[in-house]
């Protein structure tokens, strides 16, 4: 049996913010999505997806949804209407995992009805933290957090919405399918790896181009550089294995990421 070492909601508590960064959740988000997708397929929704019900495993950190049953279904808007439900429960559960996952918080605003907040889909978008938050993945969460089950997005649209499609991401996948073992392509495709490749090659060039029209960004040590290479520096990977990983800090503390 695999070593356990918490849950994604001890993980978000005990990271420094209270919340976790676009990239670790990417990063978890894109293998709960990878779950879900396997089990709509052979018609089978969890129906419990919470921040408490995702396992985190030791490294290479993989996340885990349990599938105990549920004593009460998520509350959703087909739920509160008495109008059942089908995969699209699972959906809405990701768009509010991915919620508190980037703010910390739930959704609602708990001095008012909530079950109202939920039918008419009004949910708090408050300036902090959320003016720092992309907003692909504003977006993302409002398209899972949708009222109308025919407008909510399943795990398909999920996976290929833009804040999803990250060379970044890829690289950290690519990353964890290596350290398993085998090199098992269990999170990402062969046939991503052409167009990666292609991502990696363009922004090298860039990389070559602007250390050209401006050497001294190429010195860590030049006050002009910082900037540039913080935002740079990613597209000089010669490969996703060789990805800065994500680090796991402290298993025992939780205080992870």
């Amino acid at each position: 049996m695999e070593k356990l070492a918490g849950d994604m909601l001890e993980m978000i508590l005990s990271s420094p913010k209270g919340r976790l960064t676009e990239r670790v959740t990417k990063y978890l988000i894109t293998q709960v999505l990878i779950a879900l997708r396997y089990l709509h397929l052979r018609s089978i929704v969890h129906c419990d997806l919470k921040p408490e019900n995702v396992l985190l495993s030791i490294p290479p950190h993989g996340a885990i949804p349990s599938l105990d049953i549920p004593e009460v279904s998520p509350v959703t808007p087909e739920v509160l209407k008495n109008r059942g439900y089908n995969r699209g429960i699972d959906m809405w559960s990701v768009g509010v995992i991915l919620y508190v996952n980037l703010s910390g918080t739930f959704p609602f605003n708990e001095e008012e009805d909530i079950a109202e907040q939920i039918e008419n889909a009004e949910f708090m978008y408050p300036s902090d933290p959320w003016d720092s938050i992309s907003e692909e993945a504003i977006d993302l969460i409002t398209r899972l957090l949708q009222v109308r089950l025919r407008k909510r997005y399943s795990v398909e649209k999920s996976l290929n919405h833009p804040w999803m499609q990250d060379y970044r991401s890829w690289c950290d996948l690519r990353r964890l399918e290596a350290t398993v073992g085998n090199d098992t392509r269990f999170l990402t495709s062969t046939a991503d790896d052409s167009r990666w490749e292609q991502f990696r090659h363009q922004q090298n060039r860039i990389l070559m181009l602007k250390e050209q029209a401006a050497p001294e960004a190429s010195d860590p040590t030049s006050e002009k550089a910082s900037n540039y290479l913080t935002k740079w520096q990613l597209m000089g990977w010669r490969g996703p294995i060789e990805a800065p990983p994500i680090y796991w800090q402290s298993i025992d503390s939780m205080k992870l990421w």
